[in-house]
């Protein structure tokens, strides 16, 4: 009984695969997906998953990113939503806005953006408040 419980749930799991926009593709539009996602071409429009997104160093988006988790080697123009962590690799390329739970940033990525990040400002409020009282 368990056995099948255990057999079920791995497959569930299993059934959201990666989702990938080869190299030299283009693809115009906005896109929704479930699970992770990674962009080796070009994308013109809107990505929205709860998962993670990878753009490789060929990759590119021009438009909105919305995210829990990213590792950039490749370009983004426009606005970048990330929930989590935001990786970005020497060769990254950021133009525009950025809003990130935790930012990790190599040597060499170009970051040309405004940039808030969500989880640091509160920890650092309710640090503040404590001092003061």
């Amino acid at each position: 009984m368990f056995s099948q419980e255990k057999k079920n749930r791995s497959q569930n799991e299993n059934s959201i695969e990666q989702s990938k926009i080869a190299h030299g593709s283009k693809f115009v539009g906005d896109i929704e997906a479930q699970g992770d996602f990674r962009i080796d071409g070009l994308v013109e429009g809107n990505i929205m998953t709860p998962g993670r997104v990878v753009i490789g160093k060929d990759g590119a988006i021009h438009g909105t990113l919305q995210c829990q988790q990213a590792d950039i080697e490749g370009r983004i123009k426009g606005k970048l939503l990330v929930s989590d962590l935001l990786s970005l690799r020497a060769t990254a390329y950021i133009g525009g806005e950025v809003e990130v739970g935790k930012l990790a940033v190599e040597p060499g990525a170009t970051f040309n953006a405004s940039c808030s990040m969500n989880n640091g400002v509160k920890e650092m409020k309710k640090e503040n408040e404590k001092r003061s009282a």
